[in-house]
């Protein structure tokens, strides 16, 4: 297996994905990889999911498994008074790697309304959401009441459940029929530019 070869296809299969959002079919593999057959192109894609990545979901279409690059982490800043900083690189960092414990269990919901507002939640950012934590007290999560999906704080109180919004125009929610958590909010992701 030739090491520098497989960074490049891989590399070239990064970009198309991150371009399209989107995995490529087999067909544009074909380009993607510079092969000429499709037999080519299901060896190689056994390959990468054989080594770790990329996978393949329940239909056999291949999926991002960590589909990044690493960014360099330069060190810490004081986020209070001013200190000298040099620029050194410590270590490379990927984000995955730092936000994610359980990709199975993992999955992004771009937020809407401004009900998280005052946990500094906007509408836009994302939220990375693990579907197999049992929330806790205070805990952000993801759920359906009463067949309505929303984000809150998750609060248990006296054995009763109920959510309650980081926003003070809106009313603690207390479900009537149904509650389905469906997973802890992780980490919020909000792009400046």
């Amino acid at each position: 297996m030739d090491r520098n070869n497989l960074k490049e296809q891989t590399v070239r299969l990064e970009e198309f994905y991150l371009k399209n959002k989107r995995m490529p079919s087999y067909s544009e593999m074909l380009k993607v990889f510079r092969f000429r057959s499709k037999n080519a192109v299901f060896k190689k894609v056994n390959q990468l999911v054989k080594l770790g990545l990329f996978a393949k979901d329940k239909t056999g279409r291949l999926i991002p498994a960590g589909v990044q690059r690493p960014v360099r982490l330069l060190g810490f800043i004081q986020a209070g008074f001013p200190s000298p900083a040099e620029e050194e690189t410590v270590d490379l960092m990927s984000l995955d790697e730092y936000l994610i414990s359980n990709p199975q269990a993992t999955y992004l919901l771009k937020v809407s309304g401004d009900s998280m507002l005052d946990a500094g939640i906007h509408p836009g950012d994302l939220v990375l959401v693990q579907k197999d934590l049992t929330p806790k007290n205070g805990d952000i999560v993801v759920a359906c009441v009463d067949k309505e999906w929303t984000l809150k704080y998750f609060e248990k109180l006296k054995g009763k459940v109920r959510l309650r919004a980081a926003n003070k125009k809106y009313l603690p929610i207390e479900p009537k029929e149904e509650l389905v958590i469906a997973g802890v909010v992780i980490a919020n992701v909000r792009k400046y530019k």
